[in-house]
């Protein structure tokens, strides 16, 4: 196979999904001026057919009132996970906005092991305070 098939198809076949999953932080809020704290628990999988590495992250956090806050950084939580296909990477992290609700959306750069480079979204989750539910 030509070097440019094999790396169209490495590529191609490159694939991470992720899953959040939310918690207010109660003990590191100040409710009802803020700022309120919520902890994200992602779930990383290569659901693709090849090896890849997760390299850096880049996220978009919006208050209720439309500001935007975006990080970037390599590695999350200090890993930069090499996942096979069907291996899985879990970590924790945390954030603050100041204002009862708001989202978070984000992206990770990841490469294959060939060197390919591709990205992982991140589908926008919810932060909201459990106070407004009430």
């Amino acid at each position: 196979m030509p070097a440019s098939s094999k790396a169209e198809e490495s590529a191609a076949t490159a694939q991470f999904s992720c899953e959040v999953r939310v918690q207010y932080l109660e003990e590191e809020s100040s409710p009802p001026e803020g700022p309120f704290a919520f902890a994200y628990t992602v779930t990383i999988r290569n659901t693709g057919k090849v090896t890849a590495q997760l390299v850096a992250r880049h996220w978009v956090i919006t208050n209720a009132e439309g500001r935007q806050e975006e990080v970037r950084g390599l590695a999350v939580v200090g890993h930069q996970p090499v996942l096979k296909p069907g291996e899985h990477f879990e970590y924790t992290s945390w954030t603050r906005i100041d204002t009862p609700h708001g989202q978070m959306r984000g992206s990770y750069l990841c490469v294959t092991e060939d060197a390919r480079p591709f990205e992982a979204e991140v589908p926008e989750f919810q932060l909201v305070y459990p106070g407004l539910l009430q």
